[in-house]
């Protein structure tokens, strides 16, 4: 993954530089870096210069993006439905069908699309790590552009998928089971449910960058939990409630009050309130060590110039 290496360098070399490590030393670290597991700072720095990219994206990319991904997720469902409609009515049938889930993410996270759900870590590291009005307020533009566009995207692939003729019988019928199956849950349910989808999004965001060659494993693996437990993830569902509305199986206040609040935010609690902020505070300490180390050769050189404090 880009910026890997070279994030996991600089920090090892700011730390290397703080205990006073000879150069052959800090190479024999890098050394060893090169073949084991990233630190967990290291995935933060990783991850939080991501964010600050995101954060700093025209909201017109933002949006082409976050469309782009809002039509993409709509294949999960059609990728579930697909595969539904073509198992017997067995116990060991959501084992198999619920692989059909995956293929909306995959496409999304491998395209580098922009998700909301990814949007409650991934920009809100930076955030963490500044906490400025300034860039809270970006965090909040960006959840605001890339979250619309996202239910838009859903909303034209699930009108498509309605109106267009294009779904046989027989697997318009499993995506509206597959629908139904999500909004005859209530409102406390699906928030409770969707914080463990959240929560697992943001553990697959964390887990990428060290997943480097096994990406699509990873994806597949976490998005799959998240459908075999009905664990509810706001864009992905909105496709499938959004079906159900235009073919007039449910009113607006049922897919709104019904699905899409509740879910929110359950996602937003999963992914930022529990995630982000404890994977900030596992690294706080090592944050603030780096930082220091980086800021000590500097104060040295002023010192030495006459320059002070």
């Amino acid at each position: 993954m880009n910026g890997t290496r070279g994030a996991s360098q600089e920090l090892e070399r700011a730390r290397a530089e703080a205990h006073g490590d000879a150069p052959d030393t800090r190479e024999a670290e890098e050394a060893i870096s090169e073949h084991s597991r990233l630190r967990a700072v290291v995935v933060y720095e990783i991850i939080q210069r991501e964010g600050s990219a995101e954060l700093a994206r025209s909201a017109v990319a933002l949006w082409w993006s976050g469309l782009a991904a809002g039509l993409a997720i709509g294949l999960s469902v059609l990728s579930e439905a697909l595969i539904a409609a073509h198992l017997p009515d067995t116990e060991w049938k959501p084992l198999v069908e619920n692989f059909g889930y995956c293929v909306g993410f995959i496409i999304v996270i491998m395209a580098r699309q922009q998700l909301f759900t990814e949007s409650t870590l991934t920009p809100v590291l930076p955030v963490i790590l500044r906490w400025k009005w300034g860039w809270l307020l970006a965090l909040l533009r960006l959840w605001g552009v890339v979250l619309l566009a996202n239910l838009v995207g859903c909303f034209i692939f699930a009108t498509f998928l309605a109106w267009s003729g294009v779904l046989p019988a027989h697997v318009a019928a499993a995506v509206v089971e597959i629908g139904q199956h999500l909004t005859e849950q209530e409102p406390l349910d699906l928030m409770l449910r969707g914080i463990v989808a959240g929560w697992l999004v943001a553990a697959l965001v964390w887990m990428l960058p060290s997943a480097e060659g096994s990406e699509l494993l990873v994806i597949t693996l976490m998005t799959y939990i998240i459908a075999l437990g009905d664990f509810s993830h706001v864009i992905a569902g909105s496709a499938e409630t959004f079906y159900l509305f235009v073919t007039g199986e449910i009113g607006l206040a049922k897919t709104v009050f019904g699905f899409l609040l509740p879910t929110l935010v359950g996602n937003i609690i999963g992914g930022t309130v529990l995630f982000a902020l404890l994977s900030y505070a596992q690294v706080r300490e090592e944050i603030a060590e780096v930082n220091r180390a980086v800021r000590a050769p500097n104060r040295e050189r002023r010192s030495s110039l006459g320059m002070g404090g």
